[in-house]
């Protein structure tokens, strides 16, 4: 069995040396080493490692920025950022991007040889210290995103008449002479009622309505 394959990335060149050094001890082939991220993403493509163990806060394009290209021309390749960073912002930004692991520097060296092999093992791994961070912001989103499905789209006094006469069987013209409106405005209201209910049809628009005790049918 090969040696599993790394390209490690950081501007810090003591840091750079040392990680290499302990991750080829520990069994690592290491393929290459890189100071910048767009570096990071031509060795990526060229030796098709199994991980790219790359640094966020870097000179330039950072880490977070070039996480989807590295997945875009390495398929294969899992990124593990390793920061100083415990923003639970850029946690998500490396989550967006496609990273595989979100691992603090002050991690010790066994720590990070371990999670690292979860990594090659299909896992995803972040530090302890971000676990926590990560459950808090998940959290805050499922929050936002139940309450944005419990806003009912308003509508205006003058669409629930509009409905009210679509559900009556009336045309359009029928309608603009019962409110005193032209065809042309009714048309507009019922765009703009189905733009704001995110439907397609006026039947589907009605039927909201009725489920929704908007409109009133015998």
């Amino acid at each position: 069995m090969s040696a599993p394959s790394i390209v490690i990335v950081d501007d810090a060149p003591l840091i750079q040396a040392g990680l290499a050094a302990a991750l080829r001890a520990e069994g690592f082939s290491i393929l290459g080493q890189a100071s910048d991220a767009m570096t990071a993403v031509s060795m990526a493509r060229d030796l098709n490692p199994d991980i790219v163990l790359l640094d966020v806060l870097m000179p330039g394009i950072s880490g977070l920025e070039v996480v989807s290209k590295i997945r875009e021309v390495a398929p294969k390749t899992s990124v593990v950022l390793l920061t100083s960073s415990e923003s639970g912002e850029d946690l998500l930004k490396a989550i967006k991007g496609g990273a595989r692991g979100y691992i603090v520097k002050t991690t010790p060296m066994p720590d990070l040889v371990a999670r690292l092999r979860d990594v090659l093992e299909g896992g995803a791994v972040v530090s302890p210290a971000m676990g926590g961070k990560l459950f808090d912001t998940v959290a805050q989103l499922l929050k936002h995103r139940d309450l944005a499905n419990t806003r009912r789209p308003t509508l205006t006094g003058r669409e629930i008449e509009v409905l009210q006469s679509i559900a009556e069987g009336h045309t359009s013209r029928e309608i603009g002479e019962r409110l005193f409106i032209s065809e042309n405005t009714v048309k507009n209201h019922v765009r703009n009622i189905l733009d704001k209910l995110g439907l397609r049809s006026r039947n589907e628009a009605v039927m909201y309505a009725i489920r929704e005790e908007l409109i009133n049918i015998d």
